[in-house]
């Protein structure tokens, strides 16, 4: 049996909790959080706290809480030579207070208390200074039934940066999309489905085979038509911005089309 305490009550925390309490093999020991409010509500299926001094004995001790917070938190811990881990993907490892054993696991999702999550599609990134807590880290990840992977720092916070692009940015443009169909009338649901096999393509090809759309094509008119549409300057600043980061990638491809389509004319 695996013994935890978690710290923070955030989306992150909130989540960890629930799969830890379905798992067999790990025992959450103790919940704490500077506030009690936020985790009042758990109070019937674990201890909670709002007191460092109380905490119990455990195999590790979890900080999911804001990345600004690790740091301060970590210093405070009242207690020595123990299992502490964070779970930021951006916060070094070494700012956890070298009085504790020290490492990371850092859950490769997205979190929302509202939204129900299945840890089997949630790969958890182990880092750790001491090689023996790996395995400890690694069996809580497999209980818990993800797929776990050790990493290193560097590539712990290029993930993070990836999943800023892929998740947070996307997300964003999925806003814009929403805002032009609500302001012409459309139907945003019916994007749904391009979105699902957007995600599915990559399942099979890298994302630069799966790329579409008139960037790629150099389709010029069909471009200028867009920004046309466009009421919003942000909203054409983006356009802008992606099409030639899209042009760019594909310039061999872009400018094969040209070549082709200058064949087709003279002919």
């Amino acid at each position: 049996m695996i013994s935890v305490v978690i710290l923070g009550a955030g989306n992150v925390a909130t989540h960890l909790f629930k799969a830890f309490e379905k798992a067999d093999n790990i025992s959450v020991n103790q919940w704490y959080n500077r506030h009690l409010k936020s985790i009042a509500s758990y109070r019937n299926k674990v201890a909670i706290t709002d007191n460092l001094d109380t905490l119990q004995i455990a195999d590790m001790y979890i900080l999911a809480v804001s990345d600004d917070a690790v740091a301060e938190l970590s210093a405070q811990l009242p207690f020595e030579n123990r299992l502490v881990l964070h779970t930021s993907g951006s916060v070094n490892v070494h700012d956890l207070d070298k009085k504790n054993r020290r490492g990371v696991l850092y859950p490769l999702q997205t979190f929302s208390k509202t939204a129900d999550i299945d840890f089997s599609n949630v790969p958890i990134c182990i880092e750790t200074l001491h090689k023996p807590d790996y395995h400890i880290i690694k069996q809580l990840a497999v209980s818990i039934g993800s797929p776990a992977k050790k990493i290193n720092s560097d590539q712990r916070r290029a993930l993070h940066l990836a999943a800023v692009f892929v998740n947070n940015f996307t997300n964003q443009l999925y806003r814009i999309g929403h805002e032009i169909t609500e302001a012409h009338g459309a139907e945003f649901d019916l994007l749904k489905p391009l979105i699902l096999e957007t995600a599915n393509k990559i399942q099979t090809v890298s994302p630069y085979m799966a790329q579409t759309g008139p960037a790629k094509r150099g389709d010029k008119k069909t471009i200028k038509k867009h920004l046309n549409q466009l009421d919003k300057k942000q909203h054409q600043e983006i356009y802008k911005l992606l099409t030639a980061a899209i042009q760019e990638t594909h310039a061999s491809t872009w400018l094969s089309n040209r070549v082709s389509d200058n064949n087709s004319t003279k002919k």
